[in-house]
């Protein structure tokens, strides 16, 4: 169970640095790239699972109201990235504030699980 748990924070820690690396390499000409969209995904799974085996630990599990708004931070930047690809597989702009959001919104996740005990 440790091996899990620690694969999945590996993986956790990989689509957060796509998500913030991917933004700030496009900073000056903000887009969403594929890796973005991947390293959000990536976040979204790896973060429920590794809520899942908390819950499955012994001891008193996560904490319920800093999940709910790691989550909500979450499911704001998938969505986000999600948009963000299709418009630009469909060749339309993304808007500077699109852009912006994914990385911002995950760069306050981030926030979040360290300063948040």
């Amino acid at each position: 169970m440790d091996f899990l748990h620690l694969l999945l924070v590996f993986l956790h820690i990989l689509g957060a640095a796509a998500i913030v690396g991917g933004w700030l390499a496009t900073f000056k000409n903000p887009t969403v790239t594929q890796w973005q969209w991947i390293g959000a995904l990536t976040q979204l799974v790896t973060g429920l699972l590794l809520v899942g085996l908390a819950e499955m630990a012994d001891g008193d599990g996560p904490n319920h109201a800093k999940i709910a708004v790691k989550l909500v931070l979450a499911l704001g930047v998938a969505v986000a990235a999600f948009i963000g690809r299709r418009k630009v597989k469909s060749g339309q702009d993304v808007s500077k504030g699109l852009a912006h959001g994914v990385g911002g919104l995950a760069l306050i996740n981030i926030a979040v699980a360290v300063f948040w005990v």
